[in-house]
């Protein structure tokens, strides 16, 4: 038997770790909505695309440092939050 690992969304994911994008979602209008998560597409998070977390700003924990293929991109908590991930 076979145990999934659950998904999570890219704000959660610990420093130092590596995941697979599974899905963007849209958000809210008040954050931008679906030109937010065009714009998270073509910075490279689509699905299957390989990601590492590399660092979290202080205090608050923002913005966060993502390595998409060989560019490093930098993300608030909001942004993030929209990124279905499959931790590895």
């Amino acid at each position: 038997m076979t145990h999934a690992v659950p998904l999570i969304t890219l704000d959660a994911m610990k420093v130092g770790s590596t995941a697979t994008v599974v899905h963007v979602s849209p958000g809210t209008a008040d954050e931008g909505g679906a030109s937010l998560a065009r714009r998270l597409m073509e910075l490279g998070f689509v699905p299957g695309e390989k990601i590492r977390m590399l660092k979290r700003g202080m205090p608050g924990g923002e913005p966060l440092a993502i390595k998409v293929g060989n560019s490093t991109f930098a993300l608030r908590r909001f942004e993030a939050a929209l990124v279905s991930i499959q931790p590895e």
